[in-house]
């Protein structure tokens, strides 16, 4: 027995297909547009990611029996918002993505009118560009007349797992869990639904928003006309860094992950513990068990860390692809003093600051491109130590996604945080996390302890002996971030 997963990221599509013991059999994947209209804006084309999940799972179903899948689950991108037509699924306009910063004055605005305060209670987030809910309050005072069609009931909203499913479902079916939900700014953690008090803040109409399912389940089933012939239980569905807890099998209270991809996202199972933070964490939804039961977690939001990588490569075009970073930055003894924040949308946690941009700072004419790079891999892993100093206690420290696969990352990471880094076999978690939950809800596996027997040890990195110089190190990180603040205000 199998399961088809569908990871759609920020930068394309992966579709892989998991066995009964855990490991990846067939994989497909398709890169999409970035689209950047505007300094700080970030869209997506709806039909451009559809196009690029037909190709990833075409690319599966060549290489696989598709007679052997027994479902398919989702994973995505959290907090990008689409609108779509309920009849036709066409799109009237791009995706505002997470990473967007256009609506940092509306953040401001309605902080100064006092409601940050009442946000954090209900939600567990803060206001920032970051999450759906003021992406959609711009759209309607930006946007009137697409905005109509939304209050009419002709346009629906939802995240990119609700629009996979309707397209995949041939608009039959308009609907997400609580770990999307919860990252909209319109979902109550303590309520478990849908807030007609936030959705009246936001001035969003609760009945274009979608119906709320349980994690794992036979939640929906595809359309062969629509979805390559295939005709699948959808049954497990979860927001990408919630999936790849799942997939890194951290079920119990405690249990942390960090997700390196397009950002990275570290994350604590704090089992059925709404647990509140001071220190710039945010309490999520993880998963809901069709029996209702919720668990949560705490989450350090980094924004831009593998996207940095992409922006070495795109941008400033002097690495011709992410894996050779490594061994570029091996060239060099250390970064020789130079710093960089890869502030490029912004600070996430736990700094919370929309209006910081990149900084690089101590260059000389000696300088060279494997000093930036290897000062790339620094900043990737003092985000995270930024995030995991918030996090006393941690004992280990599971990590995932492509960057995972980079050993001189892995180490520093391990030098930076002073506890082991250990790497599965498998990096890809947040694929399997969806695989797991598809899995779980049709049979393929009997409970979470089935699960577990799935992880193996890849590596564990064990840090360095010499704190002084990591913690050095650091010290000057944290002086080049107080540097990129405010720098876009």
């Amino acid at each position: 027995m199998s399961v088809l997963a569908i990871d759609a990221g920020t930068t394309g599509v992966t579709a892989v297909v998991v066995e009964q013991d855990g490991t990846i059999s067939a994989k497909g994947y398709q890169e999409f547009a970035q689209h950047f209209p505007r300094p700080g804006w970030v869209e997506h084309a709806p039909e451009e990611i559809w196009q690029a999940t037909l190709e990833a799972t075409s690319q599966v179903i060549k290489a696989y029996d598709a007679s052997q899948l027994q479902a398919v689950g989702i994973t995505n991108q959290r907090e990008t918002v689409l609108l779509w037509d309920r009849e036709t699924l066409g799109s009237p306009r791009r995706a505002i993505v997470w990473q967007d910063r256009r609506t940092a004055d509306l953040c401001t605005r309605l902080r100064d009118a006092g409601h940050e305060d009442r946000v954090r209670e209900l939600t567990g987030l803060r206001l920032d560009p970051y999450f759906s809910g003021t992406k959609l309050m711009w759209l309607a005072e930006n946007e009137p007349h697409t905005w109509a069609l939304v209050e009419s009931g002709r346009y629906a909203i939802g995240t990119v797992d609700s629009y996979l499913i309707a397209r995949m479902t041939r608009g039959t079916y308009h609907c997400t869990d609580v770990s999307n939900a919860s990252r909209t700014l319109l979902f109550d953690l303590e309520a478990g639904d849908w807030s007609d008090e936030l959705c009246s803040l936001f001035g969003v109409p609760r009945d274009a928003l979608p119906e709320l399912v349980p994690n794992w389940g036979e939640i929906a089933t595809t359309d062969p006309r629509s979805f390559l012939d295939l005709s699948l239980p959808i049954a497990g569905l979860a927001g990408d860094q919630q999936s790849a807890l799942f997939g890194q099998t951290c079920f119990e209270e405690g249990d942390s992950k960090c997700t390196y991809g397009t950002g990275s996202f570290i994350l604590t199972n704090t089992g059925s513990t709404i647990l509140r933070s001071d220190a710039g964490l945010l309490t999520t939804a993880a998963w809901r068990s069709p029996s209702g039961e919720m668990t949560y977690a705490s989450e350090g939001s980094i924004f831009v860390t593998g996207a940095a990588v992409q922006w070495l490569r795109d941008g400033l075009q002097i690495v011709g692809s992410a894996t050779e970073t490594e061994a570029i930055a091996r060239t060099v003894p250390d970064s020789e003093g130079v710093v960089f924040v890869p502030a490029l949308t912004g600070l996430g946690a736990p700094h919370w600051d929309p209006h910081a941009r990149g900084l690089i700072i101590g260059i000389t004419r000696g300088t060279t491109r494997a000093h930036i790079v290897r000062a790339t891999l620094e900043a990737i892993a003092f985000e995270v130590r930024d995030v995991l100093d918030t996090m006393p206690g941690l004992s280990a420290l599971r990590v995932d996604g492509g960057a995972a696969a980079n050993d001189m990352l892995c180490q520093i990471q391990a030098d930076q945080v002073g506890v082991p880094v250990e790497r599965p076999s498998m990096v890809e978690t947040t694929a399997l996390g969806a695989a797991f939950l598809a899995g779980l809800g049709t049979g393929v596996w009997a409970s979470t302890d089935d699960l577990r027997h799935t992880w193996t040890l890849d590596q564990r990195f064990e840090p360095g002996a010499d704190r002084t110089r990591a913690d050095a190190c650091y010290a000057r990180w944290t002086d080049a971030v107080e540097r990129s603040k405010g720098w876009a205000d």
